[in-house]
C-alpha cells in the first residue's frame, strides 16, 4: 500500500515507518521535523494545524502520489504538561480533525491513529474499576491531553457513520519506549508508586509499530479501538504483589501471570493477531 504516516519522525513514528517499509509498503512521512535517519520513505514538512496543507498533501502535490491507500495518524503533542493545556488541546484536536476530514475528501478509507492509554483514567488517582483494564468501560479523560484523545475517538465514530465503508482504528498506546530507555527500568523497583499512574505499563515502539501494521491489514469497516501494551510490566515485582500493595481494593478479574500486563491486550490479540515480541527484560539482560 501507499501509506501516509503523520508524525513519522517521532519515537513511535520512526518504528512505524521502518515496520511498514520492511513489509513492502511505500511510506510518506508527513511531519514538522525531518527524519533522523535516511530511509526510502518520502518526507514532506506539513503543519497539520493548517487544513490547506493537509488537504493538498492528500489531494495532490507536485510529484505527489496520484492516490493514497491508507493513513497512519501519529502526529500530536505527545502527552500531558508538554504544552499549556489550551495550546495542547487546540493543536491536537485541530490536527486530528484536519487529518480525518482531508482523508475523507481524498477517499482514504483505511485509517489507523494513535489514541491513548490515558483514556482509561490515568493517572489512576481514582483507582481503575478492575484489572486488567480493558476497552469495555467508558473513557475517563483526566487531562486536556486525554480529553482531546476522547474527542478523537468520538469524531472517528461519526466519520464512520457518515461513510459505512470507512475503517478507523484507534490504538490506545501505552507509554512508548525504545531500547535505550530500558537501562533505567530496574530503578523503578525501589518505589512501586513511581509508575502506578499507568499500572506499570509500557509499549516497545517496535511492538507498537507491529500493531499499526496489523490494524492497517485488518479487514473491517467502522470504528474500533484497541489497547496496545507490552505483555509484561516495567517492574521486577509480580503483578499480584503490586496490586495487593498499591490497589488492594481493586478487583482482579483473572489469574495473573508473574509479570503480566495490567493493561489488557486480549482484544488486540484476538482480533488483530497482535503479539508483543520485545521486552525490556531481554534487552537489559543482553547488556549485562
Amino acid at each position: 500500500m501507499r501509506v501516509v504516516v503523520t508524525g513519522g519522525s517521532g519515537k513511535l513514528g520512526r518504528a512505524a515507518v521502518a515496520e511498514l517499509l520492511a513489509h513492502g509498503h511505500e511510506v510518506w512521512n508527513a511531519d514538522l521535523a525531518p527524519p533522523r535517519e535516511s530511509t526510502s520513505a518520502r518526507f514532506t514538512r506539513v503543519d497539520l494545524t493548517d487544513f490547506g496543507q493537509v488537504y493538498e498533501l492528500f489531494r495532490g502535490m507536485d510529484e505527489g502520489w496520484p492516490a493514497i491507500d491508507a493513513l497512519v495518524h501519529l502526529a500530536a503533542i505527545p502527552g500531558p504538561a508538554q504544552a499549556p493545556n489550551a495550546a495542547l488541546f487546540d493543536n491536537n484536536i485541530r490536527g486530528s480533525y484536519h487529518v480525518f476530514a482531508a482523508a475523507r475528501h481524498a477517499g482514504i478509507r483505511n485509517i489507523v491513529w494513535a489514541s491513548s492509554e490515558t483514556l482509561l483514567g490515568l493517572p489512576f488517582d481514582t483507582p481503575p474499576p478492575y484489572v486488567p483494564v480493558d476497552e469495555d468501560y467508558p473513557v475517563r479523560p483526566e487531562s486536556a491531553y486525554s480529553l482531546a484523545k476522547a474527542l478523537d475517538e468520538e469524531m472517528a465514530r461519526h466519520f464512520c457513520r457518515w461513510d459505512p465503508q470507512l475503517k478507523m482504528i484507534g490504538l490506545r498506546f501505552s507509554n512508548v519506549m525504545e531500547p535505550a530507555d530500558y537501562a533505567r527500568f530496574p530503578s523503578f523497583d525501589a518505589d512501586p508508586l513511581l509508575r502506578k499512574w499507568n499500572l506499570w505499563g509500557y509499549i516497545d515502539a517496535r511492538d507498537g509499530a507491529q500493531a499499526i501494521r496489523l490494524a492497517l491489514d485488518h479487514d473491517a469497516a467502522g470504528m474500533d479501538v484497541f489497547i496496545i501494551a507490552n505483555a509484561d510490566t516495567v517492574m521486577s515485582r509480580s503483578s499480584v504483589e503490586l496490586m495487593a500493595e498499591v490497589f488492594p481494593d481493586v478487583p482482579v478479574r483473572t489469574t495473573l501471570g508473574e509479570h503480566e500486563t495490567l493493561l489488557s491486550i486480549d482484544k488486540a490479540r484476538r482480533i488483530l493477531g497482535y503479539e508483543p515480541r520485545h521486552s525490556w527484560r531481554t534487552e537489559v539482560a543482553a547488556r549485562r
